[in-house]
């Protein structure tokens, strides 16, 4: 059956993986991690650093600028009960929205009190909900957050990474070229870019551009219903600027690809196309990408593993096909690819992308 017309349910998207696989530390060189090369008729197993090789002159490399903060912070309840943060979003007034970790939930007034290096701490005043029926809280904290985050936060590692942040995780849980603070998670398929690889794309005539999109850590949230329909998906901000525009239509001009790294620039870059035209801007996007999605943007894709049943799963699954994607995942299993943040990476085309002559 043809994958438009099928219709699929989550557990068309579980895979067995062998929890060795999870990769609990990054590569010892960014671009000495390994990329399955997924875009011909066999999977061709190669090394990051190769990916100049790959590319063509005239392509367009689209990277998430975004910068990961210290959104983690550990603390306790006037009542002294433990507590652990997850800043999601940055607000205005000093404020922000965050998951808590309490054994009961704080009350709107109450304080909580979080730990920082030699004895410091602060306090910040519980407000509410983000919303109504939202999971989010609400916080004030008394200065601006993204100082308080960096002196007083842990780098937000993802809940399969079991050790506890270091130095190194500091250095490595963020790309080369971050820019923009906002994000709880890395977009990790950049984390395989340094200096050198991007010396030498830039040497082979691969032009870049830039995104943002400040990945939220509903990233991570698993989807729970058997019919994909019924999943609501976590608003995350984005902001695609003019200049990345126009180099997206100088590439389409001279049948160059674009080549998004990352779901996160896919997601900022078609939501940004929702309605037919790439148009700049900000704002945020929910945007649920499954089987049967029209990519009107993106021509290929570098990316890494993802969950079983998760909603990236889902969206290279739309993207270079169902099949195709269960065999790449199978071949990437029996050869011992290191899966999730930390792990290897793969390159994708879109089926059946069809680009306009120069």
């Amino acid at each position: 059956m043809p994958t438009a017309s099928r219709r699929f349910t989550l557990s068309d998207f579980d895979f067995v993986l062998p929890p060795e696989l999870i990769a609990q530390h990054p590569a010892a060189e960014r671009s000495g991690s390994r990329l399955l090369d997924g875009t011909g008729e066999t999977p061709v197993d190669r090394r990051f650093r190769e990916l100049p090789a790959l590319l063509h002159p005239g392509d367009l490399l689209v990277f998430n600028d975004t910068r990961v903060i210290k959104a983690r912070l550990l603390g306790a309840k006037a009542s002294g009960g433990a507590v652990e943060a997850l800043v999601e979003r940055v607000l205005p007034q000093h404020e922000v929205w965050a998951h808590l970790r309490a054994s009961k939930s704080p009350k709107p007034g109450s304080l909580v009190h979080f730990d920082g290096p030699g004895g410091e701490r602060f306090v910040a005043e519980v407000l509410g909900r983000a919303g109504p029926g939202e999971a989010l809280f609400h916080l004030r904290f008394p200065r601006e957050p993204l100082s308080l985050l960096e002196r007083f936060g842990h780098v937000p590692l993802p809940p399969y990474i079991t050790h506890a942040d270091t130095a190194d995780d500091e250095r490595r849980y963020q790309t080369v070229f971050a820019r923009t603070p906002g994000a709880v998670a890395a977009p990790t398929a950049a984390l395989h870019f340094d200096e050198a690889l991007l010396a030498a794309l830039a040497e082979r005539g691969v032009a870049t551009a830039n995104v943002t999109l400040h990945v939220g850590a509903g990233t991570f949230q698993p989807v729970r219903s058997e019919d994909l329909a019924e999943h609501r998906m976590h608003s995350e901000w984005f902001q695609v600027g003019d200049a990345t525009v126009e180099a997206i239509a100088r590439t389409r001009a001279c049948a160059g690809r674009v080549v998004a790294v990352g779901t996160t620039t896919l997601r900022a870059l078609e939501s940004a196309a929702v309605g037919g035209t790439l148009r700049a801007g900000e704002r945020e996007t929910d945007i649920f990408i499954t089987p049967g999605f029209r990519f009107r943007v993106v021509d290929a894709l570098l990316t890494n593993f993802h969950l079983p049943k998760s909603t990236l799963l889902m969206l290279v699954s739309a993207f270079a096909g169902y099949d195709e994607i269960r065999s790449l995942y199978r071949h990437a299993i029996d050869h011992r690819y290191r899966f999730f943040s930390y792990g290897d990476a793969m390159l994708l085309s879109r089926r059946a992308a069809t680009i306009p002559p120069c």
